[in-house]
């Protein structure tokens, strides 16, 4: 049971023992205040009943049966929140590991997979196929299972997208919502859903604490994007991406379509991939290039989150991010680099203003970006460029920009907020012939160098709305849903009717068009991954 809720319990015991003590010989008040006291005790006595410390591991075991084909079904009772659990046992320094221990002494061993051994994608494939065959046998269990199915992932922002890419892939009908353990170093996508910023505990309390939020969480749906890069194939060099250390097999968010992609066309280079919270190019993702470099080059040093985000600050005064202005041409903003266009109505697309001086671009999809701010902030509507607040699953995207570190430090105000860009469905970059060589990016906190050919005035960046996945959410997190009840909603602002309107619109032109049409603008039909891709290279 949460701290709070205890509290708020014994608050209200307290004051009906008060109430009960003034009834006291006042006929029938007397009489009334001592049921209503009764009431609450019984009240008072379920709630803390049912907390974290007497969290019964048997409401989220999944036996064996429903894992491993044919195996014997023995005598179960329903699960009430049953389980699987993924963790990354090289993410947090030993958390990971550690982690691991813990959730495989409380459940099922055969529900806790490390992903350095278990392919995500495998196990679900057998897990499904298994549930269907019960299915057909008629397994009560296996159905009940299969309806209240909840995934807990641990790991960095790089290990949730993998999975929630491979529960995309999967196409169920009714797929499993997913929760994160935060063992990373920004933990924006926990964060965003109320999971937390800092690396969890590993102990049994701990856990069980954990498992009794997951129980009792939300689903809340949020909208998938996919990216696509297109540019000449070069006489002067690959123009493949180039990872930290120069490792493109850790590439796991973006990559180069196979000759077999319907995408493919001779004579260009095409590469895509997806992504959930953000996509941003320019200084940030060039020092997160720098930290992800260093974390591969001394690993022993990054073993705590407190002195990875220590490092990360020190390589922003050393790249020149609080200095950008002396230290980085003008060539590498934004507007010298690249056009921008959104398109907000059907095959219309419109030029982004990008002031000058912006030397980092953020295309953000939820309210949680390098540690958890908020670069959107909250507008308000009916100001100059009708701007509303940000929704996780309305089919659009905010672009917001940023001049340097210093600019960035508003986000630290109540009110603070980066340069306001846009609001769209999609989102088009268009670079300049010869503006340079190469430029930065990153996706859902996974950077990487982007060479550009000098001679090709037709490298085009497109980034598309496809489809959502479901996350689990904690009460009161930062995200918000125009559909979820739980969440704030901006439809209490009078200012912003027209604007939600208008979302509306935009988004049902989104889910009506047709598939074909979406794989033309970039959106990749599947969120499959690298077979060779090392997890140790994912945070």
């Amino acid at each position: 049971m949460a701290t709070g809720s205890r509290v708020r319990a014994k608050e209200i015991k307290n004051s009906v023992q008060n109430l009960f003590n003034k009834g006291q010989g006042s006929g029938h008040t007397s009489e009334r205040a001592k049921e209503i006291k009764n009431s609450v005790q019984n009240l008072f006595q379920k709630v803390q009943d049912a907390g974290p410390e007497n969290v019964d591991p048997l409401d989220y075991y999944i036996p064996n049966y429903i894992l491993i084909p044919e195996s014997n079904k023995g005598i179960f009772q329903v699960p009430a929140c049953p389980v699987l659990v993924f963790i990354n046992s090289k993410s947090g320094g030993q958390l990971g590991g550690e982690l691991l221990v813990t959730y495989r002494s409380l459940l099922n061993k055969n529900q806790v997979f490390d992903l350095g051994e278990n392919s995500p994608d495998k196990v679900l494939h057998q897990l499904y196929g298994n549930l269907e065959k019960l299915k057909q046998k008629e397994d009560h269990i296996s159905d009940e299972i299969h309806k209240r199915l909840r995934i807990i992932v641990a790991g960095g922002d790089g290990t949730a997208g993998w999975l929630l890419g491979v529960v995309s892939d999967l196409k169920l009908e009714n797929p499993p919502p997913i929760a994160t353990v935060p063992l990373g170093t920004g933990n924006n996508l926990p964060f965003a859903f109320g999971w937390g910023k800092k690396n969890p505990s590993t102990d049994s309390e701990s856990v069980k604490a954990f498992l009794y939020q997951v129980k009792n969480a939300k689903e809340m749906q949020i909208d998938s994007w996919h990216i696509l890069m297109k540019m000449k194939s070069s006489q002067e060099g690959s123009c493949d991406p180039i990872a930290p250390l120069e490792l493109p097999h850790s590439l796991h968010a973006f990559h180069s379509i196979s000759n077999t992609d319907t995408l493919n066309e001779e004579g260009y280079h095409t590469f895509r991939g997806g992504f959930w919270n953000y996509f941003s190019m320019g200084m940030d993702a060039q020092i997160s290039y720098a930290f992800h470099t260093e974390r591969k080059l001394h690993p022993e040093k990054f073993k705590k989150q407190l002195t990875n985000q220590s490092t990360y600050a020190k390589l922003g005064c050393t790249q020149g991010w609080f200095c950008a202005s002396l230290m980085h041409p003008s060539s590498s903003n934004i507007a010298q680099l690249a056009k921008i266009m959104v398109m907000k109505k059907p095959g219309q697309w419109v030029d982004v203003e990008v002031p000058q001086s912006i030397r980092s671009i953020v295309c953000l999809n939820l309210p949680s970006f390098s540690g958890g701010f908020n670069p959107w902030g909250t507008p308000k509507g009916k100001k100059k460029m009708d701007y509303t607040p940000s929704y996780v699953d309305d089919g659009f995207i905010e672009v917001v920009g940023f001049r340097d570190a210093w600019h960035g430090l508003l986000l630290l105000a109540p009110k603070g907020h980066g340069t306001r860009l846009a609001q769209a469905n999609r989102i088009r970059f268009e670079f300049h012939k010869g503006a340079a060589d190469h430029t930065y990016m990153r996706i859902d906190g996974e950077p990487w160098k982007q060479p550009l050919p000098m001679d090709d005035n037709n490298v085009v960046v497109e980034i598309a709305h496809f489809g959502q996945v479901s996350m689990l959410a904690n009460p009161h997190c930062p995200s918000k849903s125009i559909n979820a009840p739980y969440s704030p909603s901006g439809n209490d602002d009078d200012d912003d009717d027209d604007d939600d309107e208008d979302e509306s619109d935009e988004e049902e032109f989104v889910e009506d068009e047709n598939v074909e049409e979406r794989r033309k603008i970039g959106a990749a039909a599947t969120f499959r991954l690298p077979d060779d891709l090392d997890i140790s290279k994912l945070s």
